[in-house]
């Protein structure tokens, strides 16, 4: 009877107005999970990394979709492509806890949206055997505990615990999450991405760089998407506590211009150095912007 009245709970769970009112973080990312998984038509691989490693002779039983068919029509023989994270690999959550991420118009704010984000990856990558890690960040690097397989539990009880209290920095912290990720896996990004889109680059360039398969999650309210009020007021800048008088009307078709414009410019950047991109509003429910977004990575590993 409990697991009848959990099913029908599931609903619940992921709707982000209730989101923020569950305690349990545990239960919530493995419901998300469970949400998102029984989309897809077959088990998708977080992991499946898009550089390539080797050839290896076709053997029965192997996809035949990873079978490199150029390289059958000069040799006449059956080869299969084999990528790093075809395995298992280290997966590592980067997470921002920044003061602007403290913000939420919808009954849940971006850290939580994030956190919950955080904890369903952690769950997901942890169900292909994955190496789980996380780091999280503000000005400098916070917390980081190193991928392990047996790290699932301490990741969430972390991501369970988080507080923001300073502004946001780039540079500093992520050059640091650069240099303590050793080996090459998966690494998240989970941010507002509050900066020009060529610093955020800069930032992760050591990353990536260091060959690691890079997504980049940008979290933002919907009230920062289209900026709804109407009322004139003083409003607070999170990061700095600067108020700014302003009369919405006036600004609120500049304001949507430039944040589509940014949105555009750090989709484009991205996209130009080889790094996943995903735009996550927090009124969509989670297991839906998961099933896409692993949808299209998907797609884009094939096309690749």
């Amino acid at each position: 009877m409990a697991k009848t009245a959990q099913r029908e709970r599931i609903g619940q769970f992921i709707d982000p107005h209730v989101l923020g009112r569950i305690s349990n973080l545990s239960l919530l990312a493995r419901i998300v999970v469970q949400g998102f998984i029984s989309g897809l038509h077959r088990s998708t691989y977080l992991g499946r990394s898009v550089d390539f490693a080797e050839h290896r002779a076709y053997m029965p039983g192997d996809d035949i979709r990873q079978i490199d068919w150029r390289l059958f029509a000069r040799t006449d023989r059956f080869y299969v492509k084999q990528f790093e994270a075809d395995t298992n690999t280290n997966f590592t959550v980067v997470l921002d806890i920044s003061r602007s991420m403290d913000f939420g118009s919808e009954g849940i704010t971006k850290l939580d949206y994030a956190r919950y984000l955080a904890a369903s990856l952690a769950v997901f990558s942890q169900k292909q055997r994955d190496r789980i890690g996380l780091i999280t960040f503000d000005d400098d690097m916070v917390d980081y505990v190193p991928p392990s397989a047996k790290h699932l539990e301490v990741v969430l009880h972390r991501i369970d615990k988080l507080a923001s209290t300073r502004a946001s920095e780039y540079q500093r912290p992520l050059t640091k999450v650069a240099q303590a990720v050793h080996r090459r896996g998966i690494v998240v990004l989970i941010s507002d991405l509050y900066d020009e889109p060529s610093a955020i680059l800069d930032a992760v360039k050591g990353l990536r760089y260091k060959g690691n398969d890079l997504i980049v999650f940008h979290v933002l309210d919907p009230a920062e998407l289209t900026f709804p009020y109407d009322e004139a007021a003083s409003y607070r800048d999170l990061e700095s506590g600067e108020s700014v008088p302003v009369i919405p009307e006036y600004l609120r078709e500049e304001y949507r211009k430039l944040v589509n414009a940014h949105v555009s410019a750090l989709s484009k950047t991205f996209g130009d150095n080889r790094i996943d991109y995903a735009l996550l509003d927090t009124s969509t429910p989670l297991d839906y912007a998961l099933f896409h977004y692993l949808s299209r990575r998907e797609r884009m590993t094939r096309t690749r």
